[in-house]
């Protein structure tokens, strides 16, 4: 007789069991009790209200990841617009409807700003960005016998899931990914993995390859020829962590900033949608104090290539810091064409581990920060401890906001403005820009 193989469930896992969805966490799973324990379940691709049966996998913190078989669906669960939801870790919630959605990601800053000591606090209406806007893309790639796989991880997880196109991305990067595919089948390298990241600039598709060994001389033909048949400005090319070197030049790699023409450096830092940069320029340039002194300063910190800085300079003379050299070098460059010198400074400096000191800082009428998705914990701190009265801070990372912002709190500011924008759809990732004043 043939007896069905079952994989034994590992020890100490609670038991499978009916459960509600309470409501969506932070990184967008649905959370529930066991009924048993009272641990926490957290189970992706839920929804706050639904009845499922969820299975817990593996331990999370203090509680239990799992998966969960719908038995009583949401109202609010809607068709996803893409074929890869669920097996694609980019997007989370594209199975809610639209205004519940909205709801939650706007309550997803309001929820970092009580935890931070600022309840109730008065949100702006929620910035929406589309879907096919998306202008930056970064794709692992794996070779596999006959093949390459080019795509996006699996949720939590180091498979990546192949993939044709996708709705999040500007047509122009999505066209891009087939024939990209083809062209990685034919190099010699990645030999097992690596990444393309793709920007788009305004002169075009700028390409980034990041391999596990380097091209030989009929790749570099290929690339060469690829740029040409795709309109690509620039193709480069990174060997393990060794340095960037171009592969393929046809024109200058272009895109503007508040009306300033940059070269940003291959796979530099680039806002996730245009309408995004907008959004989170409008909601820095309003937060600045209203009446600048003529020759007034403000200091903004984690400054890339420059996406604030010279929106900045239209009211006030700009110190732009950035550990980054190559993207600090494209800021000078660009403000040194523009003659812009005098109006915008540019200084290499590793924040994380040189922030800026309360004498350094007591010069600036106010200081914008734009820290990467860690938050700036030790530069918050020595700017509570100075004399700035202004600080906006562009967040990407609404738990590290709460960390930072409870600083702030502690040293008397308090919050002027707070404006979420959502340029990551479907994801758990939000935008916001929030106004401190003392």
């Amino acid at each position: 007789m043939n007896r069905r193989r079952t994989t034994p469930r590992p020890a100490g896992l609670p038991p499978p069991a009916e459960v509600t969805i309470a409501h969506l966490g932070s990184e967008a799973d649905g959370i529930a009790s066991h009924p048993d324990t009272g641990a926490a379940l957290f189970l992706p691709f839920t929804l706050p209200g639904e009845r499922v049966r969820a299975t817990a996998t593996h331990k999370r913190g203090e509680g239990w990841g799992g998966a969960a078989e719908i038995l009583v669906a949401s109202p609010a669960r809607v068709a996803a617009p893409c074929p890869h939801f669920t097996d694609c870790g980019g997007c989370m919630v594209q199975h809610w409807d639209d205004g519940a959605y909205a709801a939650w990601k706007s309550a997803l800053l309001a929820d970092a700003l009580a935890r931070a000591g600022f309840d109730n606090a008065a949100l702006a209406p929620l910035v929406r960005t589309v879907p096919a806007s998306r202008r930056r893309m970064d794709l692992a790639i794996r070779r596999i016998p006959g093949g390459v796989i080019l795509g996006l991880h699996a949720p939590r997880s180091t498979e990546v899931i192949d993939i044709g196109d996708c709705p999040m991305l500007a047509p122009a990067l999505s066209a891009l990914i087939p024939p990209l595919r083809a062209l990685l089948r034919r190099l010699s390298s990645p030999r097992r993995e690596g990444s393309a990241v793709v920007n788009l600039l305004d002169s075009g598709p700028d390409l980034l390859l990041r391999l596990d060994g380097p091209p030989n001389t009929p790749d570099r033909a290929r690339l060469a020829d690829f740029a040409r048949a795709h309109g690509l400005p620039r193709i480069s090319v990174q060997v393990g962590n060794g340095p960037v070197e171009p592969a393929a030049g046809l024109r200058p790699a272009e895109t503007r900033m508040a009306g300033v023409t940059v070269i940003p450096p291959p796979g530099g830092f680039l806002q996730a949608s245009a309408a995004g940069e907008a959004a989170i320029v409008a909601a820095v340039l309003a937060g600045l104090p209203d009446k600048l002194a003529a020759r007034a300063r403000v200091a903004d910190l984690y400054a890339g290539s420059g996406t604030l800085s010279f929106a900045l300079a239209a009211r006030a003379r700009v110190a732009a810091y950035e550990g980054d050299a190559a993207a600090i070098a494209a800021l000078r460059a660009a403000a040194n064409r523009a003659v812009m010198a005098g109006r915008v400074e540019g200084f290499a400096r590793d924040l994380v581990r040189q922030p800026l000191a309360e004498a350094e800082l007591s010069g600036f009428a106010a200081v914008v920060l734009d820290p990467p998705h860690g938050g700036a914990e030790a530069q918050v701190a020595r700017i509570a401890a100075s004399t700035v009265k202004r600080v906006i801070y562009v967040s990407c990372n609404p738990i590290a906001l709460a960390r930072d912002a409870a600083i702030l709190r502690g040293a008397g500011f308090r919050l002027l403005a707070a404006t979420p924008i959502d340029q990551f759809l479907w994801s758990a990732r939000l935008e916001s820009v929030c106004v401190f004043g003392r």
